[in-house]
């Protein structure tokens, strides 16, 4: 045998050794069949996202939380300026009080007109009692008259007497009127006046939320993804100042054929393995299964072609544990989602839950 011989007889076995390995090792390897109700996915943990925005347009005053930082709901993460806030509730505080001074002075304008109403009553009073005693004294001079036992004269001067005072019955009756008249006016003008205090009140209250909406807030716990402004910039209303992720609300969204996601029932129990944490197995359950497939099929289709099409799910994870473990939540990260479509079938041991619960 030559060298040349040799030489490829040796590489050739070399070759052969080395696939022999390379079978052995992906027999050794290879996952292990899953049972029959069991089918799997592979998909990417993902949250919901929250914008953190401004209510009314201004300028970002300071921001205080970083990118990373994990925040409570409600918790204070940025300030909106509120100089020119401040100053509109000062005016508002000032029409409040001139508000109030207005309907003291329309109720004090009321307690006159009573007075008024109440001496033009007296007026009227009088001047009645006047006529009646007019026309008392008309009637003994008209007997007297008739009798002659007094002058026509007399009961000419008693009857216009009693003209007089008929007329100043009736201009006291119409002073009356006008006071009560004026008495209406006034308490319209109380009325008004009080309505210009809630005015002045509601905004007020309006101004004060708005200040106290100045203070932006995380709606929900998680995490700062990223800041979309930057303190001093000036943002419209509902502008965008933070980008946060909710880890409450976490979940992997992952794809199956159409001939197993048509036996995938919300509420079915999940098992997700995570590419950067093998070794750990973690609890979720189906919580939406897409009515329309992913991937839209050919005008004609075959029996082949209708297995290809492909439907999302998406596995929520607990969210008592998501909160126990907040700080190792991670979104974008890509795994296995083990899904579970006969509930007599048991979970193979590689997917029996580790994760504390």
């Amino acid at each position: 045998m030559t060298a040349p011989q040799k030489t490829w007889l040796i590489r050739g076995g070399i070759a052969a050794a080395v696939v022999a390995l390379i079978l052995v090792l992906w027999q050794l390897l290879k996952p292990a069949e899953l049972p029959e109700g069991i089918v799997g996915g592979n998909g990417r943990i993902e949250a919901v996202e929250m914008d953190v925005s401004a209510k009314s347009p201004g300028r970002i005053r300071d921001i205080v939380v970083d990118e990373g930082a994990f925040v409570k709901a409600g918790q204070v993460v940025a300030h909106m300026d509120t100089d020119v806030l401040s100053a509109q509730k000062a005016e508002a505080e000032a029409q409040f009080a001139q508000a109030q001074n207005a309907v003291q002075v329309a109720q004090s304008q009321v307690a006159q007109r009573q007075s008024e109403r109440a001496a033009a009553l007296a007026a009227v009073r009088q001047r009645q009692a006047e006529l009646n005693a007019a026309r008392k004294r008309l009637t003994r001079s008209e007997t007297l008259a008739r009798e002659g036992a007094t002058a026509v004269q007399e009961r000419d001067d008693d009857e216009a007497q009693v003209e007089g005072a008929t007329a100043a019955v009736e201009a006291a009756r119409a002073q009356l009127a006008a006071v009560d008249a004026a008495i209406g006016t006034a308490r319209s003008q109380v009325i008004g006046a009080r309505s210009n205090v809630d005015a002045a009140r509601a905004t007020i209250a309006r101004i004060e939320a708005d200040i106290r909406d100045s203070d932006l807030r995380a709606p929900a716990g998680g995490r700062v993804q990223y800041r979309v402004a930057q303190p001093g910039e000036v943002v419209a209303g509902g502008g965008r100042v933070l980008n946060l992720v909710n880890l409450g609300d976490v979940y992997m969204t992952f794809f199956l054929p159409e001939t197993v996601a048509g036996r995938v029932a919300l509420g079915s129990e999940v098992r997700i393995v995570l590419d950067a944490a093998p070794d750990h197995v973690i609890p979720a359950k189906v919580s939406f299964v897409a009515d329309v497939a992913q991937f839209t099929p050919k005008t004609v289709e075959t029996e082949s072609e209708r297995q290809k099409l492909m439907f999302r799910v998406k596995a929520r994870i607990d969210r008592a544990l998501l909160e126990r473990n907040i700080t190792q939540v991670k979104t974008g990260l890509p795994g296995m989602a083990y899904v579970r479509i006969d509930p007599r079938t048991e979970w193979p041991r590689k997917l029996a839950v580790n994760v504390s619960q």
